[in-house]
């Protein structure tokens, strides 16, 4: 059962993006609520159980796969697409190209606009990219 679940950091973050989306439609959940509806999720009775059965294990490897649909967030703007691409480029970082369903516009100028389609980034483990934006933000931020 826990070869199909994501790693417990990736875990954790579904709680916390869980806790925030719930407090933004006044549906305010505790930390530790939160992490237990994701365990009920994955068809486990509880969190302290969930996280026995993971033990505290890490996920080696590319935060998606091949052929895979991923949504996230590429300079700033929101996509969904497929991966069509992954290059293991260390044991932490991956090129990973994603061919987005609708074109994301790559330019914030008023006047001017650049759309792309298919897009390569390098990420880490977590889907996150090194680079920034000019706003401190990562360039590509898959939600993993």
């Amino acid at each position: 059962m826990t070869d199909n679940l994501p790693t417990l950091e990736a875990l954790k973050a579904q709680a916390r993006r869980l806790r925030a989306t719930l407090s933004g439609d006044a549906q305010a959940v505790s930390h530790s609520r939160s992490l237990e509806l994701i365990a009920a999720q994955y068809g486990y009775r509880d969190w302290n159980t969930m996280h026995a059965a993971l033990g505290n294990r890490t996920k080696a490897g590319p935060p998606v796969a091949l052929g895979e649909r991923v949504s996230g967030h590429y300079l700033g703007q929101a996509f969904a697409g497929e991966v069509i691409g992954i290059q293991s480029l260390t044991p932490d970082r991956y090129r990973v190209t994603v061919n987005f369903d609708d074109p994301v516009d790559v330019v914030t100028f008023d006047s001017f606009s650049a759309f792309r389609k298919r897009v390569s980034s390098v990420v880490d483990r977590y889907g996150v990219s090194a680079e920034k934006t000019s706003n401190r933000q990562p360039q590509m931020q898959l939600d993993v």
